[in-house]
């Protein structure tokens, strides 16, 4: 009896180690066939890469019909793994795509009850992307905070502090006292400066085609003007006091006033020098309503062959351009008088601004002053020019009594991105101390942007790639 007690106490034991052994061998089975769901919808999408490399906004598998396609994933020893079911969808703007999501859903054979899901968006990597994009030497002074990426085809002086990359296309560039080096550095290293996050400085980057950036403007005119966007051609009148002043409402519409005169003031920048006298006319002396225009969904596009003057609360996706791209002799500018701001911080909201010329922000501006967006530059510079009211100065170069509380500014807060072809400034030094433009500069990029911009929004690369991988 004592032997067959025992037997029987053997045999339940084995029987538990066996039941268990074959429950682990079971789910080790499941969460293999888990994993390998995952690799198969990673095959499942870099198939479809492919086959966008090779058919550009084929949104059908070359089938002509409706997804899902089924994409059969081998081992070229084992026989067939599993398959991917692709779903693909084109996101279009002014009937013209602007980015396209692929989901891919893995399923393994060996164990087909697991499925994994994984959504990618492939398009060009956007410029907003960074917090700076830059063609031109540039000085980011002490008071500069900056997150996200900072670059430049040229050399780069940085006393601010950075959390992300700064990156110079340049080896070795001439670094003078117009950027902060007394003496003169002849030989700088691409990246220099005094700013506490040199661990993330990098010189001899690759460098970033200008040209590639700068959107056909001439085709973007007819997407407004065919696609469903808005199309606004220029004012009467002399250039120097004419243009249209954008206000957006944060229900999804925007004022349109016609510009019918302005007040000129002297300024000085780096590229031009002075307008001596009341040459600088950025400043609105009168204005008539025009209308109110809701942002068209389905070509959210704005264009105006005239000067622009933005401000306002941006509700969803909306590009701005400012551009005459059939009358050479005349280029546009785009001035920011005011703040601007989203509805909704989440990504659903959204602007870009292009300008055939400048982007600048003018002297009238709040004290503490906050901007969203995407700014471009084509073909000059973003930034504020230098305004003085010192007796130091010419009667011709003095702004005046009327308008000298403005030549200093407390804050400037920028979310989005600058992308400027020429120098960029927005804080002017006299001897140590900021004596024009804004004391403090706080600058982030917009990470929601950087996957989802408005359209037409400039890439910062020729090539496609997947800029949004997750997991659903």
């Amino acid at each position: 009896m004592l032997v067959i007690a025992f037997m029987g106490i053997f045999l339940l034991i084995m029987g538990t180690i066996t039941s268990y052994a074959f429950q682990q061998a079971k789910y080790g089975r499941a969460l293999y066939g888990r994993e390998q769901a995952l690799t198969i919808a990673e095959a499942g999408l870099e198939y479809y890469r492919w086959f966008l490399a090779h058919n550009p906004n084929n949104l059908t598998n070359g089938t002509g019909q409706s997804g899902p396609y089924t994409y059969t994933v081998s081992d070229p020893e084992g026989g067939e793994l599993g398959s991917a079911a692709l779903s693909v969808a084109g996101n279009s703007q002014c009937g013209i795509i602007q980015s396209i999501d692929i989901t891919s859903q893995g399923t393994s054979n060996t164990n087909l009850v697991f499925t994994r899901t994984l959504l990618a968006r492939y398009m060009r990597q956007s410029v907003a992307a960074y917090s700076y994009l830059l063609n031109s030497n540039v000085w980011a002074g002490s008071d500069r905070a900056i997150t996200g990426q900072y670059f430049s085809n040229g050399g780069i002086r940085m006393d601010g502090t950075n959390n992300s990359d700064v990156s110079s296309a340049k080896t070795t560039w001439v670094c003078n006292s117009s950027y902060g080096c007394s003496p003169t550095q002849s030989s700088a290293p691409g990246v220099v400066g005094s700013g506490s996050g040199s661990a993330l400085w990098h010189s001899s980057a690759a460098s970033i085609d200008f040209a590639g950036i700068a959107t056909n403007l001439a085709n973007l005119k007819t997407y407004a003007q065919t696609g469903g966007g808005l199309y606004f051609a220029s004012s009467t009148g002399v250039v120097d006091s004419r243009g249209y002043h954008l206000i957006f409402k944060s229900n999804g519409t925007f004022d349109v006033r016609r510009v019918t005169s302005t007040t000129g003031i002297p300024s000085y920048n780096s590229q031009t020098g002075w307008t001596t006298g009341a040459t600088e006319y950025s400043i609105i002396a009168g204005e008539t309503l025009l209308g109110n225009y809701t942002i068209p969904s389905s070509c959210s596009l704005i264009f105006l062959e005239d000067r622009v003057w933005i401000e306002g609360v941006v509700k969803g996706k909306v590009t701005v351009v400012a551009a005459t791209p059939s009358d050479t002799g005349t280029t546009i500018d785009v001035y920011l008088p005011n703040n601007i701001t989203y509805a909704a911080n989440d990504g659903t909201s959204g602007l870009t601004v292009m300008a055939e010329r400048n982007v600048l922000i003018p002297l009238n501006v709040p004290d503490t002053m906050e901007i969203h967006g995407i700014f471009s530059a084509h073909s000059g510079r973003y930034g504020r020019n230098f305004y003085t009211n010192s007796s130091s100065y010419s009667s011709s170069q003095r702004v005046g009594s009327a308008w000298a509380s403005y030549v200093l500014r407390s804050q400037l807060t920028t979310v989005g991105t600058v992308v400027s072809n020429a120098r960029t400034g927005t804080s002017w030094i006299c001897g140590s101390t900021t004596c024009s433009g804004f004391q403090t500069r706080i600058d982030a990029y917009d990470q929601l942007q950087a996957t989802n911009p408005p359209p037409f929004t400039p890439s910062a690369s020729t090539d496609y790639g997947f800029v949004l991988w997750r997991e659903q």
